[in-house]
């Protein structure tokens, strides 16, 4: 009997042991780690090398640039853990952008103006997902060719000149405190929006029936389908919540700028993309987290402001972005192979 108990105790502690592992210790392995950790690397960095980064005024700046970025980032994260990829945001951007300056120019109150601007991001949307599983083309051809489609129609509705809201029209200064304002005179009303924005996608995608269903397909579609789970209607969802995020952006962008192009937003697609790859998510779908896309898009926003700072050319800073996807693209890569050989 006594070598029976001491045999007994081991088997125990083995299963206790996972479970009293710490919160630190769950992070650490988390996939968003090795992000976080390049952030701060990136962070301290910055406070070596860039005069003037160290600074409330500086962060609340980088916040206050990121924020249209992080806002798209967090639709586009569904819909890359689907395992699919909307290259049309940055057109959808500058579409609800534009809707939303043609209304607020034709006296329009800026409620339903900054509405009519997300309606149609959502609209554009879902026809991406409509497109995507209806036609069964792949989602990568589908928003190449909307990317295209949708810059030509917010380019035909403003007839190529740009639009710009008058800041002497009470209904216009209103609308300007979405982009511009600052919350207890200090922080960006934009950043305030992201941190919304981030916060319901994370309880969306970590709390919810369909954040599960999101994983499930962006896993395995075909056990997700033996499962019960409506696929179809899983993607179509992330596609439409893509649009519409990037349509409230687009909003926020002419918020800030009273101004508006056709072709506003050309380019953010990449970005947005960029920074959910980077904090961890796969480009297969199946795995990906809203606090990894929140990193990813601090650290392009840090590594932007950085280079900033000391001075250096956009073209330089697009080169480093570049190369930043590039190694995170590799580095997911590799962990994937390696996970499999175990």
């Amino acid at each position: 009997m006594a070598q029976m108990t001491t045999r007994a105790v081991p088997a125990v502690d083995a299963v206790a042991a996972p479970r009293a592992r710490s919160p630190l210790h769950r992070f650490l392995h988390a996939r968003e780690a090795s992000t976080f950790l390049a952030l701060v690397v990136l962070f301290a960095l910055g406070t070596l090398i860039a005069p003037g980064f160290v600074g409330t005024d500086n962060f609340l700046t980088v916040g206050q640039q990121i924020a249209q970025i992080g806002i798209m980032a967090v639709g586009v994260t569904f819909v890359i853990i689907n395992a699919e990829i909307d290259l049309s945001v940055g057109s959808i951007y500058g579409l609800g952008a534009v809707v939303c300056g043609l209304l607020m120019t034709s006296d329009v109150a800026w409620p339903v103006a900054a509405l009519g601007g997300i309606a149609a991001g959502a609209l554009a949307g879902l026809v991406n997902g409509l497109m995507t599983v209806g036609f069964g083309i792949p989602s990568f051809i589908v928003t190449l060719g909307t990317l295209s489609v949708y810059r030509g129609v917010t380019l035909l509705l403003s007839g190529g000149s740009p639009i710009s809201l008058p800041a002497s029209d009470p209904n216009v200064a209103a609308f300007n405190l979405l982009g511009q304002g600052k919350l207890f005179g200090l922080v960006p009303m934009q950043l305030v929006i992201f941190a919304l924005v981030a916060v319901l996608g994370t309880i969306v995608l970590s709390r919810s029936r369909y954040g599960f269903n999101t994983y499930a397909v962006g896993g395995s579609a075909e056990a997700a389908r033996l499962c019960g789970i409506d696929t179809g209607r899983v993607k179509i969802a992330a596609f439409t919540l893509s649009g519409t995020l990037a349509g409230l952006a687009g909003v926020l962008g002419l918020s800030f700028l009273s101004y508006v192009q056709g072709v506003t937003g050309t380019g953010m697609e990449l970005t947005a993309i960029s920074a959910v790859i980077i904090g961890g998510a796969a480009l297969f779908g199946g795995s990906g987290t809203m606090l990894g896309t929140v990193i990813g898009v601090a650290f392009i926003g840090v590594l932007q402001n950085i280079l900033n700072l000391r001075g250096i050319s956009s073209f330089w800073q697009t080169v480093a972005t570049g190369t930043v996807i590039i190694l995170a693209v590799a580095a997911d890569t590799w962990l994937r192979r390696r996970s499999g050989r175990r």
